[in-house]
């Protein structure tokens, strides 16, 4: 999808790149254990952390406000719900990477990537168009500077 605010084009580029990671966790969990599985756990905590601190953070002090405020808040609603569930379920991945337990790790990376390509292709398809449709070029370059930050 092509998006002309640049709040909405990173946010984009974002869901992509979480969408390709998780992707390829799925493909090497289940093929492998040990240390292939583990290095690439580490790389997926790491983004989640990031994708819960930043992006996930930035979402709901700044957009979920904004489509509130516009009268979308039920998107807005279903959308922190879901941030709920996803950080409890990257708790359960960062606890089984820890203890090396393969078998919880599969499982709970593979839970994982499924609810973030479901709440990807939410975004995807109702966040980023309603949030397209507010924004102006003021507020869309002062939230692209903030999601920066």
């Amino acid at each position: 999808m092509n998006f002309n605010r640049q709040t909405c084009r990173r946010l984009h580029e974002d869901h992509e790149a979480t969408l390709a990671l998780w992707n390829r966790f799925e493909q090497v969990a289940s093929a492998r254990t040990g240390s292939e599985l583990a290095e690439l756990a580490r790389s997926c905590a790491t983004a989640l952390a990031h994708e819960i601190s930043r992006h996930f953070a930035f979402e709901e002090e700044e957009l979920f406000p904004l489509l509130s405020e516009a009268g979308e808040g039920d998107i807005a609603e279903l959308l922190s719900e879901e941030h709920v569930v996803i950080r409890s379920a990257a708790q359960a991945f960062g606890a089984a990477l820890e203890k090396q337990d393969w078998q919880k790790l599969r499982a709970a990376g593979l839970e994982l990537s499924e609810r973030l390509n479901a709440h990807v292709q939410k975004e995807e398809m109702s966040l980023l168009p309603a949030v397209e449709d507010l924004l102006d070029d003021e507020t869309d370059a002062r939230l692209v500077l903030a999601y920066a930050g």
